[in-house]
């Protein structure tokens, strides 16, 4: 089933949301997120945003767990809120459902668990005001990003058609490439909290080039 809501503006957005920890999650501003849900907690808080305003925080823990990820989990103290924009049930078994980023927020504080036993924060959303201006942006170095993706992603044996990405504007590919690059989640967070996409994009192409390159250890990669 797909969503038609519209994306909320500024003044609309929640002041308290669910969110999903989920070590490697990454979603970023006008990115898209494909998700199985299948813990009953998120089943539940599934239910709960579909029933409401659609809106789910994703944050990653910040020491990778597999799950179930406990409830008291430290997280990550940025995350993206993203919009439900299509779900489909299978029976009794896992919902596939897709997240649309709309803005960044840090937490500013976790509350007690909802009644469906899934975790809730107090948002900070002014910081990412920027978020929410889609408007098409340019690289300042696209020819370095463009070069460090492709060999990178055949180094990985992953196919991009890259030919159709030539009209994409910059601040679209930057989140696109992210999104799909496995990166650590360490390395992801990085990119989540960079400052704009040229930003992102220097990070990505530093951590792509090093990645190829061997320079440094993973644990030197990126640094909090």
């Amino acid at each position: 089933m797909t969503s038609c809501f519209n994306d909320p503006d500024y003044d609309s957005l929640p002041g308290i949301i669910p969110v999903f920890p989920l070590t490697g999650a990454f979603l970023l501003p006008t990115g898209y997120l494909p998700l199985n849900v299948f813990e009953p907690r998120y089943l539940n808080m599934l239910d709960d945003a579909l029933a409401g305003n659609r809106l789910i925080g994703m944050v990653q823990p910040e020491a990778p767990e597999n799950d179930p990820i406990a409830d008291a989990a430290a997280l990550y103290p940025i995350g993206c809120l993203g919009r439900i924009i299509s779900f489909e049930e299978s029976g009794d078994g896992p919902v596939a459902m897709s997240l649309k980023g709309i803005i960044r927020f840090r937490i500013k504080a976790e509350l007690d668990l909802a009644d469906g036993g899934y975790r809730r924060v107090r948002p900070d959303f002014s910081p990412y005001q920027d978020d929410l201006d889609v408007t098409p942006g340019a690289l300042a170095d696209r020819p370095r990003l463009m070069a460090s993706a492709q060999e990178y992603f055949d180094h990985k044996d992953i196919h991009i058609d890259w030919e159709s990405i030539d009209d994409v504007d910059g601040a679209s590919l930057v989140t696109a490439l992210a999104m799909i690059c496995p990166l650590e989640p360490r390395e992801k967070q990085a990119l989540l909290e960079a400052m704009d996409h040229n930003a992102r994009a220097r990070l990505l192409s530093s951590l792509m080039e090093m990645a190829l390159h061997g320079h440094g250890r993973d644990d030197d990669r990126v640094r909090h």
